[in-house]
C-alpha cells in the first residue's frame, strides 16, 4: 500500500494469490472440526451473554483443544500456526461466539505477542510453555483513562530502582483483566515534561508480583469476556522483564497491534459469514404477499451487498496474512485497512441481517440482537477507526512527503543532489506519460483492473497535491486524511479481490469461477462509485462549514432549536 501512494503498483506482493501449505490445511481442518464439536456440545452463548462470564469448564475445554497456544512455536509446546492458519481459527471463533473469540484473541494476538516478537530467549523459555497450555493467560495493558489512542499521554510510571523498576499506575478496559496471570504493560520511564515526547517501555508483569484487578465492567456486547481495570502499586519488576529496548515501548505496542488487527478482522469475517447464513434462512422461512421474502428485489439487494462486503473482507484479510507468512516485514497499513474495513463491513452485514429478520431480530429470544451488540466493539478497540484512518493516510503519505522534502533540499544544493533530482524527474516522467498498470490479472477482470489503475493515480496525485499545499500541517487535516484513507481502503480491497479471482479462474476456468467474478464485479462497481465521490470532494467540499457548525454546537452545549 505504501508503494501505491507513489503511484507504483507492486504486483509481486499481490500475485499469485497466497495459499497455505497443504499439511497445515489438513491439520487445521482437524482442529476446526474439534472446535465445532466442542461448541455444539459444551458452549451456551445465550447463557454466556446473560451471565456475563465464560464458565471455567468452557475455558478449560478451549485450553485442552490447544486454542491458547496456536501462535506459540512448537518447541515451546504450541501449535506454531502460520498467520493464515491462526486467522482461520479466529474466523471460526468469531462466528461461534464473540466473547470467546475476544478472550482467545486478547491472550494471543496481543497479550503474548510482545513476548513472541520482542522477548529475550530467557523470557520465552520461562513463559511460553505455560502460555501455550493456558496454565497462564495473557493480557495487554496499554489504555488509561487519559490515554487511549494517544499513547504518549500514558501516566503509569516505571521508576528505576536497584536492578529493576517499581511500577505505579492503572490501566482500564483490559480484556482478560480479571483472571490474566501475565500482563504486557506499557509505562513511562522518563520524567513527565511538557512538550517532551515521553520514553515508554514495555514490560512483562506477573499478577503474582502485586497486580490488582477491579470489578468486571458491564458492557453493551461481548459480555462474557472479562474487562476490568488493572492497577499497579509499587509493583517490583525485574529489568529482565523489559520487552525490546528500554524507552522503545511505543514500537512494541505498534508492532503488537499490527498483528492484533488481523485477528480482529478474522473474527469479524467469521461473524459476517454466520449472519449471512441466518439471513438466508430467514429469507426462505418468512413469507409476505404469498411468497418468501427472499424473492423480493430489495431483500436480494441486501444479500448481494452482504456477500460482496464479506468477499472483499475475506480476500483482503487472507492476502495480508499471506504477506506476513511470506516474510513481508511492514504490513502496518494493510493490517489497519483490514481492521477498519472488517469492523465496518461486519457492522453493515449484521445490521442488514437484523433488518431482514425484522421484528424477531429485535427480540432477545433470537440471536440477532446479541450479535449486533457484539459487533459494535470492533469499530472501537485496537485503535478506533477514526485514528486508524489518520494512521493509514499519514503512513502512506510519509514516503512521498519525505521525497518532496529531499527534493527541496536537493534544489538548494543542486550539485550534491543531482542524482536525487534525476531519479525524481524519471519517476515524475513515468507518471506523466502513462499510469502504472496491472499485468498479472486475468483478462476477464480488465474492467476492474482499469478502475484500480485509474484510482491508484488519483491516490498518488492527490497525496502529492495535499502535501505540497499543506506541508507539515497535513497532520492536522483530518478531512483530507479520511478521504485519502478511504481511497486506500477501497484500492486494497479491489487488488485483493482481483488477485483472488484471478487464481480462481486459473484453477477452475471462467465458468467455474463465475461466483467469484460476479462478487468482484459487484464490489468494484460499488467501490468505483465511492472513489469517484471522494475525488470530487477533494476540491468541492464543505469541510470548513462542518467545522464551524460543530464549534457553534459546542458553544450551545447541544442542539439549540425548538419548534415551540
Amino acid at each position: 500500500m505504501k508503494s501505491l501512494f507513489f503511484g507504483v503498483i507492486d504486483e509481486s506482493l499481490v500475485f499469485p494469490w497466497p495459499e497455505p501449505a497443504r499439511a497445515e490445511v489438513d491439520s487445521l481442518h482437524t482442529l476446526l472440526e474439534g472446535v465445532r464439536r466442542f461448541f455444539h456440545l459444551r458452549v451456551d452463548s445465550t447463557a454466556i451473554d446473560r451471565d456475563q462470564r465464560i464458565p471455567d469448564e468452557v475455558l478449560g475445554g478451549l485450553k485442552q483443544l490447544g486454542l491458547f497456544g496456536m501462535l506459540v512455536p512448537q518447541k515451546f509446546g504450541g501449535a506454531g500456526l502460520s498467520s493464515t492458519g491462526y486467522a482461520r481459527v479466529m474466523q471460526e471463533l468469531g462466528g461461534l461466539d464473540s466473547s470467546v473469540c475476544v478472550t482467545v484473541g486478547a491472550h494471543q494476538s496481543i497479550g503474548m505477542k510482545g513476548l513472541l516478537q520482542f522477548g529475550s530467549p530467557e523470557l520465552q523459555e520461562r513463559y511460553l510453555p505455560r502460555l501455550a497450555t493456558g496454565e497462564m493467560v495473557a493480557a495487554f495493558a496499554l489504555t488509561e483513562p487519559g490515554a487511549g489512542s494517544d499513547a504518549a499521554a500514558i501516566t503509569t510510571r516505571a521508576e528505576p530502582r536497584g536492578d529493576g523498576y517499581v511500577l505505579n499506575g492503572s490501566k482500564i478496559w483490559i480484556t482478560n483483566g480479571g483472571f490474566a496471570d501475565l500482563f504486557t504493560v506499557f509505562a513511562r520511564t522518563s520524567p513527565a515534561e511538557d512538550g517532551v515526547k515521553p520514553r515508554i517501555t514495555a514490560f512483562l508483569v506477573e499478577r503474582a508480583w502485586g497486580v490488582k484487578s477491579g470489578p468486571s465492567e458491564h458492557k453493551l456486547g461481548i459480555r462474557g469476556s472479562s474487562t476490568t481495570e488493572v492497577s499497579f502499586e509499587d509493583v517490583q519488576v525485574p529489568a529482565s522483564s523489559v520487552l525490546g529496548e528500554p524507552g522503545r515501548g511505543f514500537k512494541v505496542a505498534m508492532e503488537v497491534l499490527n498483528s492484533g488487527r488481523l485477528g480482529l478482522a478474522s473474527g469479524a469475517l467469521g461473524l459476517c459469514r454466520r449472519v449471512i447464513r441466518l439471513a438466508v434462512e430467514r429469507c426462505q422461512e418468512r413469507r409476505a404477499f404469498g411468497r418468501p421474502i427472499g424473492e423480493f428485489g430489495l431483500v436480494k439487494d441486501k444479500i448481494a451487498s452482504m456477500m460482496a462486503d464479506t468477499w472483499a473482507l475475506e480476500s483482503m484479510t487472507y492476502l495480508t496474512t499471506g504477506m506476513v507468512d511470506a516474510g513481508v516485514v511492514d504490513f502496518s497499513v494493510e493490517s489497519a485497512i483490514c481492521k477498519v474495513y472488517g469492523s465496518e463491513a461486519c457492522w453493515r452485514v449484521v445490521n442488514e441481517s437484523l433488518q431482514i429478520a425484522a421484528g424477531i431480530g429485535y427480540m432477545a429470544d433470537y440471536p440477532y440482537e446479541r450479535l449486533l451488540r457484539d459487533a459494535r466493539i470492533n469499530l472501537i478497540f485496537e485503535g478506533t477507526n477514526e485514528i486508524l484512518r489518520a494512521f493509514i493516510a499519514l503512513s502512506g503519505m510519509q514516503g512521498p512527503g519525505r521525497q518532496l522534502a529531499d527534493v527541496a533540499r536537493a534544489m538548494r544544493e543542486p550539485i550534491k543532489g543531482f542524482g536525487l533530482l534525476s531519479d525524481f524527474a524519471i519517476r515524475r516522467a513515468r507518471t506523466a506519460l502513462g499510469r502504472e498498470r496491472l499485468t498479472r490479472h486475468h483478462p476477464v477482470l480488465n474492467r476492474e483492473a482499469v478502475v484500480f489503475e485509474q484510482y491508484v493515480q488519483e491516490l498518488a496525485g492527490g497525496a502529492d497535491k495535499v502535501l505540497r499545499k499543506h506541508g507539515r500541517d497535513i497532520a492536522e487535516m483530518q478531512y483530507t486524511q479520511k478521504r485519502t484513507a478511504d481511497m486506500a481502503i477501497d484500492l486494497y480491497a479491489i487488488a485483493a479481490c482481483i488477485a483472488r479471482t484471478t487464481r480462481a479462474i486459473e484453477r477452475r476456468g471462467e465458468e467455474g469461477a463465475r461466483r467469484e467474478i460476479d462478487l468482484t464485479s459487484i464490489f468494484v462497481s460499488a467501490a468505483e462509485r465511492r472513489l469517484e465521490q471522494v475525488v470530487k470532494e477533494v476540491d468541492r467540499n464543505d469541510d470548513e462549514l462542518r467545522k464551524a457548525v460543530a464549534s457553534k454546537t459546542y458553544v450551545d452545549g447541544g442542539y439549540p432549536f425548538d419548534v415551540l
